[in-house]
């Protein structure tokens, strides 16, 4: 009762608050959230960095991100045709008490692939359209209907999980050359009160300030959620409610479709300084039914407060609670350094112990980001160090472990590995410049095999109780160098055309694979979909 109470009062109290600019979503790729850093990372003031998706009207980034969107438009008057094409939506209104914007979303390439011998080619078309209505409701939907011929790497990967990375399943199978697949997104948004946001949405999270979150990441596919973000002074505060699909596990019927589970997600991020902010994260994954009986959404991770492991234990502890925190420090105008510990699981005498017992299960992150390099303006870099014990995210089987669609929901590589990665990019009036280099190494498993690189295997299926180590198993290294450049044409949907290339190394004592890829297409978007593994 106290919580319908407490909704009711927000919602009488947003209908009389002074009117409110709208959180108007939109979705930001990985390289135009380094365009925001200048302001992101300001000693001067207090963003909360490590929560994404940003707000493209946020006070404190309106007038960078206006900036990039109004980009060459001057007072000379210029065609419908110029226009369009260069610098506006292609449908756009904006009236008092609502705006509305649609595009086509294209995404052409066409490449080849040293590793196949043959070319390859993508080809998307897609759609965005959003506005708002009134100062408090916005809304976002996009959708993509594709084909395409991949490099032979993620030819292999598509066959052996049957999904897309970071998209949707393979409609046909492993039998085809050519992968099909379709998805979507929408993102409903409402603010209350200007210390209120409720979000329902089909799309994807992150948390942290760098290029990989061992927290919570946008790697897997799109899912269902419902969050609440509230801001009060120096702290903001997440709870989601989220539900998840596993593939893995065999379906109860085909009527039921995949296998369903559910998470839930508290997020606190404490503004302690101008420079210096605390995050402390904490989740909870639990299975939708199983051959006994549907157990459903659980009513008692509803409480949006709530500490979540007492709660769990409270359940007789069936879960997979999860734990983090992050740090981010400004240490001067231009650098900021961050970090992330993700603890899954561990025993104090154990780890104390240092006999790599198998449950000791947690991954952190530590690197530094920052702007105007050597002087330069909108030279932004990053440079970061991630690593994840073996079995860590992983539980006694899918439906219960911390990944959705057979992708992590955490790092991209899953567990037991190490990785170094550096990205730079900058951007000169419509020119962008991209190089990336990830250095990784990994243990694999053979036949029978579980090392703990897999979270979707269970755990029960260990090699060993004792002696574990990260990167254990067929030891694998990885070299990923990848370089993009491209041409800005119209800023409002990231329309570009854009040439790249990547080295690609992955190699072990079983296999080793080399290949090169040079692509040239016209893309649009501000999708984050990640191929470097």
């Amino acid at each position: 009762m106290k919580k319908y109470l407490l909704l009711s009062l927000i919602l009488i109290l947003g209908y009389a608050s002074k009117a409110q600019t709208p959180n108007n979503y939109q979705p930001f790729s990985f390289d135009f959230y380094q365009k925001l850093n200048r302001q992101v990372y300001d000693v001067n003031s207090r963003f909360h960095s490590s929560f994404k998706s940003y707000y493209q009207d946020d006070s404190l980034l309106k007038s960078a991100v206006d900036s990039f969107y109004n980009y060459g438009t001057d007072t000379l008057k210029r065609s419908w045709v110029h226009r369009k094409l260069f610098n506006e939506h292609l449908l756009e209104i904006k009236k008092e008490d609502y705006t509305f914007y649609a595009d086509f979303l294209p995404d052409f390439q066409i490449g080849y692939d040293r590793a196949r011998s043959s070319n390859i080619w993508t080809n998307t078309r897609g759609y965005q359209f959003g506005g708002t209505i009134g100062s408090k409701f916005s809304f976002y939907t996009s959708g993509y209907e594709n084909q395409a011929k991949f490099p032979q790497y993620i030819q292999n990967f598509v066959n052996a999980n049957g999904i897309i990375p970071s998209q949707v399943n393979d409609k046909f199978g492993p039998g085809r050359d050519i992968k099909d697949w379709a998805y979507a997104t929408a993102i409903l948004s409402y603010t209350p009160i200007k210390y209120v946001n409720i979000t329902l949405g089909q799309d994807k999270n992150f948390i942290g300030d760098g290029y990989r979150s061992v927290l919570l990441s946008d790697v897997a596919a799109n899912y269902p959620f419902f969050k609440l973000t509230g801001t009060l002074g120096n702290v903001k505060y997440m709870s989601m409610w989220a539900q998840f699909q596993d593939l893995k596990s065999p379906q109860f019927s085909y009527d039921n479709g995949y296998r369903k589970k559910w998470g839930v997600f508290h997020y606190l991020d404490w503004n302690v300084t101008n420079r210096l902010s605390l995050g402390f994260f904490d989740s909870v994954i639990w299975q939708d039914a199983d051959s006994t009986g549907k157990r459903g959404f659980d009513l008692s991770y509803v409480n949006p407060l709530i500490f979540l492991r007492p709660v769990e234990g409270q359940n007789g502890s069936p879960d997979n609670a999860l734990i983090g925190f992050s740090v981010k420090y400004e240490l001067f105008k231009n650098l900021a350094v961050y970090g992330q510990v993700a603890i899954d699981e561990f025993t104090i005498k154990e780890v104390f112990a240092g006999n790599g017992y198998w449950a000791n299960k947690f991954a952190y992150q530590i690197g530094i980001k920052g702007f105007d390099a050597f002087k330069i303006k909108s030279l932004n870099y990053l440079l970061e160090y991630n690593t994840a014990r073996p079995y860590t995210y992983s539980q006694r089987n899918s439906l219960l472990n911390y990944g959705h669609y057979n992708q992590p929901l955490a790092h991209l590589y899953g567990a037991n590995f190490k990785e170094f990665v550096t990205i730079c990019n900058y951007a000169y009036k419509r020119i962008d410049l991209m190089g990336k280099l990830n250095l990784a190494k990994y243990g694999l498993d053979g036949t029978n095999d579980n090392y703990g690189k897999d979270i979707f295997k269970s755990y029960n299926t260990r090699n060993s109780n004792y002696g574990n180590y990260t990167a254990q198993g067929i030891g694998t290294t990885l070299t990923f160098l990848e370089g993009k450049i491209g041409y800005l044409i119209n800023p409002n949907y990231n329309l570009r055309l854009e040439i790249g290339g990547v080295i690609r190394s992955e190699k072990n004592t079983v296999f080793n694979n080399n290949t090169g890829i040079i692509s040239l297409g016209i893309r649009s978007t501000f999708r984050n979909l990640y191929t470097d593994f």
